[in-house]
């Protein structure tokens, strides 16, 4: 059965063109999937990660500063297309603040703006490059073109993330959608970067073109901006891969983090989908598990060219199996399995490996519209540098399921998102569209009322629900 359905998938992936270090990768990692393999890393077999470095303390001086940054490079990875919330293009096509002139920015156009204000404060050529999939990349450059000077000479603005099969749960063989033959495939994960750099040579360039160090982290989170003072850290440590990590908070209940392998000692990532279900509530316990990945990677592109070089690009990663169905917005139609697996993982691969402690402002992702609507309001300033700056602490916000999709999220909130500053936490309950000039403050809850409700404009919200301009409470 598995013999059949692996020569099925490499026919398909060849037939499609799929590179050949992709292909084999995927080999790989279907070896493993037939044996059983899961891809658990149990609590019992591993040690939490022990105290980092942390950047607020590093002491550097900005000539070393400015002297890593002019060696390296900016890679996004921005094959991702948002489905969780309905979007069927790139995610970091969605509008998420305005500019001075009313303008919208989206996640690249702010992307874009803090690497020419990077170069424009050191002098670094700070080469912009995407991972972009199939269904990302017109769209990406077309946006991109209207910035004339933002290629770097020599370099590409993009490579092409790989695609592979899904594979039918109870055969493990390729699944076929004639509905949509574009939903036969799926993306494998972000550790996909290793065999997507290697077909397109994009690390060599790179050296050619005198870059020595890349700082890799996705396009939805736009804290992850250039920064001289950790690419000085990381030049200095002389290590050939190093990750970002955050302190967790309460709002971070998902993702990878860092663990201690009792067997060796050695450095692994292990992700919630790594995470078995009894060693859920210990995995996510912040006096334990003190730290959480942002997926803020940096390589010496030398070491990674070696590494690349002696694999084929294959790099020995652990295996994530993804369980969904053929159609995402289907339930029942025909469950599949999707193999994955996570560039972080690669920590393990690359012996000297370190890792460092940032601050929040570096992980500011996108994945739902509850994120959405943080980033999108008063709680963040859009600098000159195009940095977001929380002026407060960011609240925790809980949107009901008629906010999940972009369409259902703007058109509750037509006159843009209610002032946060002043809050804590906002529940929102139910069907309630905003109105303009909308204030929350501490705690606040809007609760179901059954049908369709409207926040008046100048309202407040609060923990006992809406206070109108007037002073009346609903």
């Amino acid at each position: 059965m598995s013999d059949r359905g692996l020569e099925l998938a490499r026919d398909k992936m060849t037939t499609a063109g799929v590179a050949p270090a992709a292909i084999d990768t995927f080999s790989r990692f279907y070896r493993l999937l037939e044996s059983g393999a899961t891809g658990l890393v149990r609590e019992a077999d591993v040690e939490p990660l022990p105290q980092l470095p942390r950047a607020h303390d590093l002491d550097l001086d900005d000539a070393a500063a400015s002297a890593a940054l002019a060696q390296t490079a900016i890679i996004k990875l921005n094959g991702g297309l948002g489905t969780s919330m309905g979007m069927d293009r790139a995610k970091s096509l969605l509008p998420v603040r305005t500019d001075d002139q009313g303008r919208d920015l989206t996640f690249l156009d702010v992307i874009v703006g803090q690497v020419r204000a990077a170069r424009a404060a050191t002098g670094a050529r700070l080469p912009l490059v995407l991972m972009n999939s199939f269904r990302t990349q017109t769209d990406t450059l077309a946006l991109l073109s209207r910035y004339d000077d933002l290629a770097v000479e020599g370099l590409p603005l993009d490579f092409l993330q790989n695609r592979e099969p899904k594979l039918l749960a109870d055969t493990l063989e390729p699944a076929e959608w004639p509905a949509d033959p574009d939903l036969e495939w799926c993306p494998p994960g972000h550790g996909d970067l290793y065999p997507a750099l290697h077909a397109s040579g994009v690390v060599r360039a790179l050296l050619d073109a005198g870059f020595r160090y890349a700082s890799v982290s996705n396009s939805d989170n736009l804290g992850a901006a250039p920064d001289a003072r950790i690419a000085a850290w990381f030049a200095a440590s002389g290590a050939p891969y190093a990750a970002e990590m955050c302190l967790k908070t309460p709002a971070d209940v998902k993702g990878g983090q860092l663990v201690v392998r009792k067997s060796d000692g050695r450095i692994i990532q292990r992700e919630t989908a790594q995470t078995h279900p009894d060693d859920l509530e210990v995995s996510l316990d912040p006096e334990r598990h003190r730290y959480f990945h942002t997926n803020n990677l940096w390589f010496d592109l030398e070491a990674l060219a070696a590494e690349l070089d002696r694999t084929g690009g294959v790099l020995e990663l652990p295996l994530i199996r993804n369980e969904k169905t053929v159609d995402p917005a289907d339930g029942s139609s025909p469950k599949v399995v999707q193999i994955e697996s996570a560039m972080g993982a690669a920590v393990a691969v690359f012996e000297g490996a370190q890792a460092i402690e940032v601050g929040r402002e570096r992980f500011l992702p996108v994945k739902t519209t509850n994120d959405l609507l943080v980033l999108r309001s008063d709680v963040y300033e859009l600098t000159d540098d195009h940095h977001l700056v929380a002026r407060v602490p960011a609240p925790l916000v809980k949107l009901s399921g008629v906010y999940k999709t972009i369409a259902q999220f703007d058109e509750r909130f037509r006159s843009g998102a209610p002032s946060l500053r002043r809050a804590t936490s906002l529940t929102v309950d139910g069907d309630w569209t905003f109105g303009q000039g909308v204030v929350v403050e501490g705690d606040a809850v809007l609760s179901d009322a059954g049908t369709a409700r409207t926040v008046p404009d100048g309202a407040t919200v609060t923990g006992a629900g809406v206070v109108d301009a007037g002073g009346a409470q609903s």
